[in-house]
């Protein structure tokens, strides 16, 4: 079993059961993201060098006009997705394991935090993981120290405040606040 038998079951939003095979192969992967993540923290990269960590950290082609200002965490990595024209700023940290995709042109401010993974209200089944994707259309602006859980869709053109918690799909065009985040308003 290999890293792209894992993203496939994660994909498919199977539960991970906490000591099997493929939590203690989560957990190996996860080790390059930490190193990956390490190095581009670890003093000044040139926008050029940042993208190189982002292709060795996600496994894919990163496009030329995607921005990151360090520093940056993933747990994992391998399941973001990011669009052209991506801007993702300073202090933001990705749990990437149920999938991150964002769309083209999105912003990304401080310290957002996208977690995509959760855990069973049952006691007894508390340690396995549930991944359930976050996908950001196109156009989308997140406000600094918002996060954002599993499983949400947010469409495009929405704006999220900063601060805000969102823990269910945000409609296209939608400008929303708080936590739980809720829609005050259309763009």
């Amino acid at each position: 079993m290999d890293v792209d038998d894992l993203l496939e079951v994660l994909d498919s939003g199977q539960r991970i059961a906490a000591g099997s095979e493929l939590h203690a192969l989560m957990h190996s992967a996860s080790q390059d993201a930490l190193r990956i993540c390490a190095e581009l923290n670890s003093g000044y990269r040139s926008p050029h060098e940042v993208r190189e960590l982002l292709r060795q950290l996600t496994g894919r082609h990163v496009d030329e006009s995607v921005v990151l200002f360090p520093p940056f965490n993933s747990d994992f990595g391998r399941n973001i997705k990011l669009g052209k024209r991506v801007f993702i700023n300073a202090g933001c940290k990705f749990q990437d394991q149920g999938g991150i995709s964002i769309g083209d042109e999105c912003l990304i401010g401080h310290n957002v935090v996208v977690a995509t993974l959760n855990h069973d209200l049952d006691p007894a089944r508390r340690t396995a993981m549930l991944p359930a994707p976050v996908s950001i259309g196109r156009n989308v602006w997140v406000g600094a120290n918002a996060t954002i859980l599993s499983g949400v869709t947010i469409g495009d053109n929405a704006v999220v405040a900063a601060a805000a918690v969102v823990t269910k799909d945000v409609p296209v065009g939608a400008v929303v606040v708080g936590s739980p985040a809720r829609v005050v308003r259309t763009v």
